[in-house]
């Protein structure tokens, strides 16, 4: 197989805003090609399609996108950026204004969830949480 998978997004006549909206955000991100119907574009390098295919489908967190960050500045920034106009969660989740599910996780959760000692406070302490707090997970 030549060509990577990627992911097509359905929307309701907001292709074109959302794929903006997501470039804005994310960097080495642009616009690659557009139509009525289909919207190209990179995320951080990555392909996606936005498809302007009507109301029939709606997105839902059963498919979400996990951006891992080294700091809290990260999580601020694609916390507020992404969760504007949308809907806050547990534990790091959110949905944005077009319904597009995210997990806004700190990168060393998992290295703190693999340490026996720590992992139930952390996961304790997580539970509480909307946005992810560094700090207070490893005080955990």
């Amino acid at each position: 197989m030549k060509n990577p998978i990627y992911p097509c997004l359905w929307f309701d006549g907001k292709a074109k805003d959302a794929a903006t909206f997501y470039c804005e955000i994310f960097p080495n991100s642009k616009i690659l090609s557009e139509n009525p119907i289909v919207v190209n574009f990179e995320l951080n390098g990555n392909k996606f399609m936005a498809l302007n295919g009507g109301p029939t489908y709606q997105l839902t967190p059963a498919n979400s996108y996990v951006i891992e960050c080294e700091n809290q500045e990260e999580i601020d920034h694609y916390w507020y950026k992404l969760g504007n106009g949308g809907v806050y969660n547990q534990c790091g989740w959110l949905a944005d204004k077009f319904g597009v599910s995210w997990q806004i996780v700190p990168t060393i959760l998992s290295k703190l969830m693999s340490n026996p000692e720590k992992s139930q406070r952390v996961m304790a302490a997580f539970m509480k949480m909307k946005k992810f707090d560094i700090e207070a997970l490893e005080n955990a």
